[in-house]
């Protein structure tokens, strides 16, 4: 296994990572003005980036890391479709992470959580979601009120599970990759439902793939 750690790194962690970065910088451009096929060579080219660091830390030698394994490829299916701009691709987008997320609180489950922390994070969490909810309540569209219901309970599990994680003596990291993934996802529902403009994704993107290269580099790892 390369890495049991995100500071204990290998040569095929910081490769993949390097091809993360190198999609990431295009993608960013592509959001301020940038051509429009930039943005559809290099998002798919920056989730490779994180499916690598994963596999680069062994994900394939442990039930954790295949979990978190499917979690990230099903980011990255959700990454594609959200090329589109169209409600049925976002829509698609929104279920694949929205698996994506029970693939990590899987994986945090599977290598032990204090369930005492688990349900004292559940109770600022549920009230959080609850809040992002009457934020966005007045922009969704009838048709997408539920599945974003959907998604934001999924999240929030996730997050409690992560926090649990870290709460069982594994590394603070997870409750940092869940929190940062959080966050991005803000971003991206100001964005489609509340406020669109390149800001969100200026912002989103790099806590996003920030998020995602620290929970496939922790979690890839079995930690």
């Amino acid at each position: 296994m390369c890495c049991r750690d995100v500071g204990e790194c290998c040569d095929e962690f910081w490769a993949a990572g390097t091809v993360d970065c190198c999609g990431l910088v295009p993608l960013l451009w592509s959001e301020v003005g940038g051509p429009a096929w930039v943005r559809v060579v290099s998002k798919p080219l920056a989730s490779l980036g994180f499916i690598g660091v994963g596999l680069a830390c062994g994900a394939l030698d442990n039930a954790v890391g295949q979990a978190t394994l499917v979690a990230l490829f099903l980011c990255a299916v959700g990454d594609v479709c959200l090329l589109g701009t169209a409600r049925a691709p976002f829509l698609a987008g929104l279920v694949a992470f929205l698996l994506g997320h029970v693939g990590y609180a899987a994986a945090c489950l599977l290598g032990g959580v204090s369930a005492a922390a688990v349900g004292l994070a559940a109770l600022p969490l549920v009230l959080f979601g609850g809040g992002v909810l009457r934020w966005l309540w007045p922009s969704l569209p009838a048709k997408m009120k539920v599945p974003v219901c959907a998604y934001v309970a999924v999240i929030m599990t996730m997050a409690a599970c992560a926090v649990g994680a870290t709460a069982a003596g594994r590394s603070v990291w997870i409750a940092v990759g869940a929190g940062l993934f959080v966050v991005s996802d803000l971003f991206v529902a100001r964005n489609r439902f509340v406020a669109p403009g390149p800001v969100n994704r200026l912002w989103g993107l790099p806590l996003y793939y920030g998020a995602q290269l620290i929970l496939a580099a922790v979690l890839g790892s079995g930690g």
